[in-house]
């Protein structure tokens, strides 16, 4: 459309500059639709001839043409932008549409919200009511993270579907869907009789030999990412919510920062904010003793994320080194979710983790991975 306009602009104006009204008076121009006489004629055809025999027919056709250059600068500059974000779309898998149903205090969902951020995927969010949840009656899975991908794929368990999205981005050759057959899901009863799924291989990356190369550089950090992305799923983020419902009080500000976050009405809010808090104190008091943690579960926590800062180690910002890893990111997602609480506030005066955590959502925010 502008390519049209520019055209048409520099057509007149050039043929404004060849019409012999311009060059010898007293002659028939036209311009489109409108016609001058050189003799003759209304007051608005005198005003016209008397421009073009002062020599205005040449400023009006220069101006049309000038007008027509400027276009073609600004259609060319478009085209040229349009073609730079194409390209970078292509490189960084912006091309998904993705779509995240979610928890917001959820902390695997913070988990699949770090990598996105991080890699600079775009994404919509669908805040899913925690007591009918609605908005995902359609899935036959009915836990959260959920992420559609192009309307149509849908990927449940968050490791499954950072490993999944990462591989994509390192190979494009495969789609979604034939990645996802590589983390099968498998159905088993545990303990207490209940049916659970668990996904095959959900911390490997599909790659070849050359691509986990250029992923994993040195000797031993494909197996270092995948230990620590398996420990924050099956020990830290059992240590939050013991450390965010450890008392009363805490437990009544966790559950304001839950409703006020997450998408309550008004007397589910009510009912979350009170009788959730009280079910979660007496709850957190039970994985307690689950999970064998001390009776100050403050403790467990200082000493676990202070065990991640060691295995880091002082020569590297990252487990990744210079850039977070999978591990940083799930990690950080975790952790995440204590933001605002004392729990947080806690860990972050009383360990080491602070200057690694704001390094990693640093990354995340502006979107470093996307290089």
């Amino acid at each position: 459309m502008a390519a049209a306009c520019t055209r048409t602009l520099c057509k007149v104006g050039w043929n404004i500059l060849e019409s012999p009204a311009v060059r010898r008076p007293g002659t028939v121009y036209s311009v489109g639709n409108v016609r001058a006489y050189g003799t003759g004629g209304t007051a608005v055809r005198s005003k016209l001839l008397s421009s073009l025999r002062a020599g205005r027919g040449r400023l009006l056709g220069c101006a049309f043409l000038l007008g027509g250059g400027l276009g073609l600068y600004q259609t060319v500059k478009l085209s040229v932008q349009q073609y730079l974000a194409e390209e970078e779309t292509k490189v960084s898998g912006e091309g998904l549409k993705l779509t995240l149903y979610q928890y917001k205090t959820c902390p695997f969902c913070s988990k699949v919200r770090a990598f996105l951020d991080y890699q600079g995927l775009p994404y919509e969010i669908v805040e899913v009511n925690p007591v009918m949840r609605q908005e995902i009656k359609w899935s036959a899975y009915r836990k959260v993270p959920i992420l559609m991908v192009n309307g149509s794929e849908q990927l449940n368990d968050s490791s499954v579907i950072i490993s999944c999205l990462k591989t994509y981005l390192m190979n494009k050759d495969k789609s979604v869907s034939d990645i996802l057959r590589c983390y099968p899901e498998l159905k088993s009863v545990n303990e207490s009789g209940k049916e659970v799924t668990e996904y095959s291989n959900k911390y490997w990356l599909m790659l070849s030999e050359a691509e986990t190369a250029a992923v994993y550089p040195e000797k031993g950090m494909q197996k270092e990412e995948m230990k620590w992305r398996q420990w924050a799923d099956d020990w830290l983020v059992h240590l939050i919510s013991p450390n965010v419902y450890r008392t009363t009080g805490e437990a009544l500000a966790s559950f304001d920062y839950i409703v006020r976050e997450g998408k309550f009405g008004t007397y589910e809010g009510f009912f979350a904010k009170y009788v959730g808090a009280a079910a979660m104190f007496i709850i957190s008091k039970r994985l307690k003793s689950r999970h064998n943690l001390q009776d100050d579960v403050r403790q467990d926590l200082y000493k676990a994320v202070n065990d991640w800062v060691a295995a880091i180690g002082k020569n590297r910002k990252f487990m990744g080194g210079d850039q977070p890893n999978l591990a940083d990111l799930a990690v950080f997602g975790v952790l995440r979710v204590m933001e605002g609480l004392q729990a947080f506030d806690d860990m972050m005066e009383n360990t080491k983790v602070k200057r690694w955590y704001r390094r990693v959502e640093r990354a995340s925010l502006n979107h470093e991975g996307r290089n």
